[in-house]
């Protein structure tokens, strides 16, 4: 099986979403609000975008407010049975999963355990001799915007992706020697100079949250912000045998949930989470009020701004694409992932009020089309 990484068309599609259409934390004591008796159901909007798509599945969501307005899953858990899916299974959501880390971090410095301008060479001053000078000043912000330096890793390097294949152990020294083989070679632009997408750059942040709290990242997530939004159904690498597969992009074929299954556990912080769209629609609705100013979340005011904000003008912020839409009234925040098995998009409208969220269990060209199409069609039923 191959290498597979992550979300190699995320920046074209963050443009390119919608483009042809002229529409297109919550407290714990609020969560409940999530849990409508009845949503809408969006099967019937569905099951014509997966059919003309050809997907396995198709599953979607519409929140407004704190509300799962709408919600529906259409299609089968792998093809070529009929395994039909469910509302509630779950689903991979690649390079989705940045905006997560990047909030996280965001409450570990709300919490005095790391700055937004805290280095390598601060975090890591035992590690210095392994590491190339030109990254030791690099930031958590640096790292977050994807203006670390590292360069563009959407295609496997052959000289590091092998490396971090086989990395084995407890995921924290994983990612530390992750940092060693990935910053050993010089940046490809000077740290803060201008943007490259890396995934590497997001395990790395992983890494920064692991080394300051002795913590498994993936037990940070679940304590730190799955848990108090209610997310029960989240978990990283592929969803498991009676869940949903992902299937190939070249002709859509099954493929096992295990290791060739997903990307290495190393880069989780990059994008290997999993999750039922009524808990990937809960934390859409963390990051709607957010975006419009509510008091009182799981992260501060202050936080929101700094994870939205497009600080550089390069139309990404902290996890989030920074575009503007008519359908949206002005600022949307984006972001597509891809393992190449799966395919998902997440979009807010602050000015709205509203979120919409698609995924499907294929990675191919038609995924994306497919998710394109089923945001679409949710903008004009909610807001045209």
């Amino acid at each position: 099986m191959t290498a597979y990484h992550l979300n190699r068309r995320t920046l074209l599609r963050l443009a390119a979403l919608g483009a042809g259409a002229t529409f297109l934390p919550v407290t714990i004591v609020e969560k409940a609000c999530l849990a409508q008796a009845a949503p809408e159901s969006l099967d019937g909007l569905l099951e014509p975008v997966r059919a003309a798509h050809r997907m396995p599945a198709l599953a979607g969501a519409f929140v407004q407010g704190s509300d799962v307005a709408a919600i529906g899953a259409t299609g089968v858990r792998r093809s070529g049975t009929d395994d039909r899916v469910q509302v509630h299974d779950r689903f991979h959501i690649g390079s989705c999963t940045k905006s997560m880390t990047a909030t996280l971090i965001a409450l570990l410095v709300e919490q005095g355990m790391l700055s937004w301008g805290a280095t390598v060479a601060d975090v890591f001053p035992d590690m210095l001799g392994k590491i190339h000078p030109g990254y030791h000043r690099v930031t958590v912000v640096h790292l977050l915007s994807l203006r670390s330096g590292l360069p563009d890793d959407r295609s496997p390097d052959p000289a590091i992706w092998p490396q971090v294949r086989a990395l084995t152990g407890p995921l924290p020294q994983q990612r530390r020697a992750l940092i060693e083989i990935v910053l050993s070679r010089a940046p490809v632009a000077e740290p803060g100079s201008r943007m490259i997408y890396s995934n590497f750059g997001y395990a790395i942040a992983g890494a920064f949250a692991e080394q300051v709290t002795g913590q498994r990242w993936e037990d940070l997530m679940r304590q730190k912000l799955f848990s108090p939004l209610g997310m029960n159904t989240v978990g990283f690498g592929a969803p498991g045998f009676t869940q949903p597969w992902g299937h190939t992009p070249a002709g859509c074929h099954p493929v096992a949930p295990g290791p060739d299954a997903d990307n290495p556990q190393a880069i989780g912080p990059a994008g290997t989470v999993h999750c039922s769209m009524s808990d990937w629609a809960r934390y859409a609705a963390l990051h709607l009020r957010g975006a419009r100013g509510e008091p009182g979340l799981l992260v501060g005011t202050e936080s929101f701004r700094r994870l939205h904000r497009d600080e550089f003008g390069q139309g990404y912020a902290l996890g989030w694409g920074v575009v503007q839409r008519g359908w949206a009234d002005g600022t949307a925040l984006t972001h597509a992932g891809s393992n190449t098995l799966w395919y998902a998009v997440i979009w807010l409208a602050p000015a709205r009020n509203a979120a919409f969220l698609a995924a499907t269990n294929c990675g191919s060209e038609g995924g994306f089309r497919a998710c394109d199409a089923a945001v679409g069609a949710m903008i004009t039923k909610y807001l045209s």
